[in-house]
């Protein structure tokens, strides 16, 4: 376990691998990679500087690139209920960190421009990838042990788990209230909450805010079989009412999950 993707880390592997060390390190290699490039919270990361650049176009890492490309992808098949483009909104609320410059509240999936591996943000906007971008480092942490040949294991940053091979992990959520309840066991899949509460957290900065809807109070919690997916979902599941929301997100490649109803 280690501190990373500003929560801790945990790595678990099966006993039968030879490289069990070298694949460990690997994952929370390339976790320390994707921390260093996505922050928003870092003043010298990729991101930051896209959110300084005033719509100039980047040259970016492969990691950046590719977590913005599936964040902009999320964000037009969720008719823009998952929203990355909210960054500046969060910095009016004292979530975010503001590193200077002028900034709108939020924008849409056409302020994010591709050029081959360069990257722009138009209108000002800023752009925060943490719906999605711990989740991504947890599918690149478990693609580095497969490459070390370790045939099973797990990773979980703070509540996004993924877990793969002849693992079987039981999981448990934390409630509103601080109890705990039972999912059920996972296997070959992710899972990734989040908690939308009454009242701000310290202890537990994130926040999910929206022009398009007012989340609902509870702890969201999905499955799907890539982190990335599962981790930006539970975003989408917090803002859709309970008639449409298992259908919305099964729609998008998730499953909701609720206790007493195993992932498996």
């Amino acid at each position: 376990m280690r501190p990373l993707l500003g929560t801790f880390v945990e790595i678990g592997i099966a006993s039968d691998c030879n490289n069990a060390e070298f694949a460990i390190n690997a994952a929370f290699s390339v976790i320390q990679t994707i921390h260093s490039l996505c922050s928003f919270h870092e003043p010298e990361s990729e991101l930051s500087q896209l959110n300084q650049a005033n719509g100039a176009f980047i040259s970016v890492h492969n990691h950046t690139l590719r977590v913005l490309r599936l964040a902009k992808a999320m964000m037009i098949a969720s008719d823009g209920l998952f929203n990355c483009t909210v960054g500046g909104l969060m910095i009016k609320n004292g979530i975010l960190p503001n590193h200077g410059g002028f900034t709108i509240a939020s924008g849409n999936a056409d302020d994010i421009e591709f050029d081959q591996d360069k990257i722009k943000f138009n209108n000002s906007v800023k752009i925060t990838l943490d719906g999605i971008a711990k989740g991504y480092a947890v599918d690149c942490a478990i693609a580095a042990m497969k490459r070390y040949g370790a045939n099973a294991g797990w990773v979980n940053a703070g509540g996004d788990l993924r877990v793969y091979g002849d693992r079987v992990l039981p999981v448990q959520r934390r409630e509103l209230d601080g109890s705990f309840t039972t999912l059920g066991s996972l296997q070959n899949a992710a899972l990734a909450s989040s908690c939308v509460n009454v009242n701000y957290d310290e202890n537990f900065p994130g926040k999910i805010v929206s022009n398009h809807a007012l989340p609902v109070l509870g702890v969201w919690s999905v499955m799907s079989h890539f982190a990335w997916r599962a981790d930006a979902l539970t975003k989408v599941a917090s803002l859709i009412n309970d008639q449409n929301r298992d259908a919305a997100i099964a729609k998008l490649g998730g499953r909701m999950v609720y206790p007493q109803q195993a992932p498996v």
